[in-house]
Order: C-alpha cells, then structure tokens, then sequence
C-alpha cells in the first residue's frame, strides 16, 4: 500500500467550499502547487479531482501525465464530485464518465474513481435505485476493460454498505471495485469497520478519512466534521488491518473534507494525518 493525499484536502485553495460551514481561504493553488505539497509531505501517490484539474485541453493533460511522471507518483483519477450519476438518474453524467476513462488511460492512471451519487440525490427505494445505477454503469464496463481502467465506485453518503455490496455482487466485473471512504458510512449510522470487512474484497481505491461530531442534527452533514487521522471515531488501524489482510495493495489516499473548526489549521491537520498513517502502516 501506498501512501497518497487526494486533492479534494485542498478544495478551498481549489475555489470549493461549504457555504455556511467554510470560508474561501482568499487564494489559490494550482495542480502543480499540489503536486509540491504532496512530495514536500513525502507522500508517494495522488487522487487528482477531476472538477479541480483543467483536464479539457489534451496539450494540458499531456503536460500532468509528464509531471506525474518525473515524480514518479502512483495516480487515481477521480470522477463523480459531487452528484455522480445522480444515483442512477444521469445519462448525461454516464456519458461524461464514459469520457473520463479515456482522460484516466491518458494520465496512466489504472483506477478511477467514480460517484454513483451523492446525500443530496440518494435514492430511499433500494430496488429503484440498484435499476438505475445497473442501466448506467453496465453499459461502461466494455470501455473500462478496453482502456484498462478499473471503475471504483465510492461510498459518498449515497449507498449502505449493503447495497453497494449488493450492487457490486449483481454487476459481478473485475472492472468495477470500491473507493473505499473509511469514514463516509459513519455519516449513515454504519460502523466504519464492519462496513470495511464487507467491502474489502471489492476495494480497489481509499480515502482516508477520520470525522468526530459537532452539536446540532447528526442526519446534517455538518454534524461530521473531518479531523486529522486519529483524533476521530474511525476504527482506522482496524480498517487497515482488514485491508491488508485482503490483499489490497493500492493507494491510501487522505482526504480531509469539512475540517473541524477546532483545527483552523488546514496545513497541520494534514501534516498530522500524514504522520499518524505513515505510523500505521509501519506496524502493519
């Protein structure tokens, strides 16, 4: 396993944040600048968002290739943020994904992560919602294999661990696995562990994520508030035994989304993280 950083703990300085929770930091980086931080943390791997990299021009997608490469840095290309497919209403959004699996081939990266949806278009009936992704995802399959991209669905507060379970079970191809969110389910009431154990098989991509609680409506999102790897409820060096144990040898990419307003320093809490997962792996 790799030690990586996805680029969404950036996505203030990306020009992203969460209205009523998070403040625009008042300036920007670039893909490039990201790149820096990640070998200056001494991490080894990427998960590039797709909405923060200028991925249209083919010059430019030539020109990251080339950067990921002389750093010699492990890729995911990560698509969906943040409605996916719509939780399988989207053909528009398929399509686009379709044309992300060129865009991941090009950058050499051989997993993708994918967004079937998001909280804000979760489908509540189970056998509606499974049709839906079914007749969306089935179809890209074919392109995945031919391009040699692994299409890793994330949990994104849109699925139970049963059902992406469930769906991947029913799809049953070696080109669709799991980005595996360590603490997403926990935003659902599921336990981060046995969520793990259940998805473990099919995990084909990470974000390392540790949330605590904050007062107010725990079914909000911004009653789970990211914290630095260790200072939360997530069973992580469980979830990473389990991990290892199943063979899994990809990228554990920190992500940190809403921080914690008890940690204003968005540098530090990253750092922290880096050093607690760095910590973790070496006991494993």
């Amino acid at each position: 396993m790799q030690l990586a950083i996805d680029s969404y703990c950036f996505h203030r300085y990306f020009g992203e944040h969460y209205d009523g929770l998070e403040t625009d930091p008042g300036r920007r980086i670039t893909v490039v600048d990201f790149l820096d931080q990640v070998q200056t943390l001494g991490a080894t791997g990427v998960s590039l968002e797709s909405c923060f990299v200028p991925f249209e021009d083919p010059q430019a997608r030539r020109q990251l290739r080339a950067e990921l490469d002389r750093r010699e840095l492990a890729r995911v290309w990560a698509w969906g943020h943040p409605n996916g497919l719509g939780s399988g209403t989207d053909a528009a959004a398929a399509e686009d994904l379709r044309r992300h699996i060129g865009i991941a081939a090009e950058l050499g990266a051989s997993v993708m992560r994918i967004c079937a949806g998001g909280r804000r278009t979760r489908v509540a009936d189970w056998a509606r919602h499974k049709a839906g992704l079914i007749h969306l995802l089935k179809p890209l399959l074919a392109d995945a294999e031919r391009q040699g991209v692994v299409l890793a669905i994330e949990n994104h507060i849109d699925l139970y661990g049963h059902e992406l379970h469930d769906l991947l079970q029913t799809i049953d191809s070696p080109w669709l696995g799991v980005c595996l969110d360590t603490a997403n389910n926990l935003r659902l009431f599921e336990r981060p562990l046995d969520v793990a154990r259940l998805l473990a098989p099919w995990v084909r991509a990470t974000h390392v994520k540790d949330v605590a609680t904050r007062r107010g409506d725990p079914r909000t999102f911004g009653f789970w508030p990211s914290v630095p790897l260790g200072e939360g409820l997530v069973e992580l060096p469980e979830i990473l035994a389990v991990l290892k144990q199943q063979g899994y040898d990809g990228l554990l990419a920190i992500e940190i989304d809403y921080l914690d307003p008890r940690w204003p320093d968005d540098a530090a809490a990253l750092a922290l993280s880096v050093e607690r997962l760095r910590g973790w792996m070496a006991a494993l």
